[in-house]
């Protein structure tokens, strides 16, 4: 199993992040990386890249403003993402990690590198989201 975590500090409120990351209808909104997500019910949802790869996102544990924990399966790998969320002070820290078994036994060595890169971007994605969110309810 391959372990990546990434935490990074964004501006705002804690409940901000939140409802940004745990609201997957509006991902194609923000996120540079999918072309589309399928809402499967409450708990379940699908992520499509532009790349055409779907992954199944299920929802394992949820407490509002603190921690998103979902199980993740596509056709290459296996795993979980955790997602917490702190306040702290004006800012939210958010601390993503994933917990991912490979498919493909080729794959392993470029996994961490991969899921660092995807990661990254989410990050970069999420504070743009925040960022234009806030500046549209303040103009």
């Amino acid at each position: 199993m391959t372990v990546s975590n990434l935490k990074s500090v964004l501006p705002g409120d804690v409940h901000k992040a939140w409802s940004v990351v745990t609201t997957a209808s509006e991902y194609p909104r923000w996120r540079t990386d999918l072309s589309r997500v399928q809402i499967l019910g409450p708990e379940a949802f699908l992520e499509y890249t532009a790349d055409g790869y779907v992954t199944k996102f299920t929802i394992i544990r949820a407490k509002p403003g603190q921690l998103w924990e979902l199980e993740m399966d596509n056709t290459n790998l296996h795993g979980r993402w955790v997602g917490r969320f702190r306040q702290r002070g004006l800012a939210t820290v958010v601390d993503f990690t994933e917990y991912v078994s490979v498919k493909k036994v080729w794959m392993k060595p470029f996994v961490k590198g991969y899921l660092k890169k995807q990661q990254a971007q989410l990050i970069t994605d999420l504070r743009r989201a925040i960022c234009s969110e806030s500046k549209r309810i303040h103009s």
